[in-house]
């Protein structure tokens, strides 16, 4: 509070200097005094002749807008914005890791044994109970997870988000953390629309599969998570890239998806099994021949899966 009421006091200050200094000044053009502010508050005016007097002034205010007093209020600031990623939302300061001062000099011996000694209270009284502990680790479980799989900031964010209100609900009670952290995960994938298949996400894991598709379900079910259905369409970009197939037969793939998912063949459908078909039946179509075992490998599917999925495709197709 005394550094906004500083802010404030300061901006009144210079906002006071500016209008002494229009007033002192005087047109050149007809020596009147009528000097106004305008353009946003850039430019100095005449009101008699309207002669732009000076229009290079420096703009003291900030780069947001309000228009009543608790928009103003809220939108100060100090310091980074919140992050729902960090335990305590990235409100407490961090130590650097790197040993050296403001001006870039290494530290002394004894200073480097003090920063140790400060780094490692930081760290202890960051978190005040095994709660916290324990939102510590899930949230970092959850950044480690997001970059193996190369997903954005913003799957990071609804995850914690997910993952913070399963903790509140109670929900993390008789289950691991990481297990509902990698449930988590997968749901802030989904909800944005990232495709990530649950192989995928349980490589980056170290929970199995089948626990992950468990704690999915019970989270989504409790917290009355909103999923649409996974489009395999998402799914053909990434494994066409990965088996550098042409433009072609991914047009191709996309239609035969479409002509299929018309007929009701994908209802109880795995998503990335059904892409995967869709792949291989188009890269023989386009004379861009894949083998089963390639498409498998890049979907992380069986062969069984792709052989069973691509008959049905061709016969949706009316191709023989």
């Amino acid at each position: 509070m005394v550094r906004l009421n500083r802010q404030r006091e300061t901006g009144q200050e210079r906002t006071s200097e500016d209008q002494s200094e229009t007033e002192t000044q005087t047109c050149p053009e007809c020596d009147s005094e009528n000097l106004v502010t305008s353009g946003g508050g850039n430019e100095i005016v005449c009101e008699d002749c309207g002669l732009v007097i000076d229009d290079q002034q420096i703009d003291r205010g900030p780069e947001w807008r309000a228009f009543n007093h608790n928009e103003r209020q809220s939108k100060s600031r100090v310091g980074a914005p919140t992050t729902q990623t960090m335990h305590d939302k990235g409100l407490t300061t961090q130590i650097d890791w790197k040993n050296k001062d403001a001006y870039g000099q290494s530290l002394s011996s004894e200073k480097r044994s003090q920063m140790s000694r400060l780094r490692k209270w930081q760290e202890r009284i960051r978190t005040k109970d095994a709660g916290e502990r324990n939102l510590q680790f899930a949230l970092s479980e959850i950044d480690r997870m997001a970059s193996g799989l190369g997903v954005p900031r913003s799957v990071r964010e609804v995850s914690s988000v997910i993952y913070r209100r399963a903790l509140k609900e109670d929900l993390i009670r008789g289950r691991s953390i990481e297990g509902v952290a990698t449930s988590c995960l997968y749901a802030g994938c989904r909800q944005e629309g990232i495709p990530r298949s649950l192989e995928e996400v349980s490589e980056v894991s170290r929970v199995e599969k089948k626990e992950i598709g468990r704690t999915y379900r019970y989270i989504a079910k409790e917290l009355s998570l909103e999923m649409e259905p996974v489009d395999p369409k998402e799914y053909v970009p990434r494994f066409s890239s990965e088996l550098g197939v042409s433009e072609e037969v991914k047009m191709q793939a996309n239609e035969i998806i479409d002509k299929s998912a018309e007929q009701g063949l994908l209802s109880g459908k795995s998503p990335t099994g059904f892409a995967a078909a869709a792949i291989y039946a188009a890269s023989l179509l386009c004379n861009e021949k894949k083998t089963q075992r390639e498409v498998a490998e890049v979907a992380q599917v069986t062969e069984v899966t792709i052989r069973n999925r691509y008959q049905e495709q061709i016969e949706a197709m009316g191709i023989h």
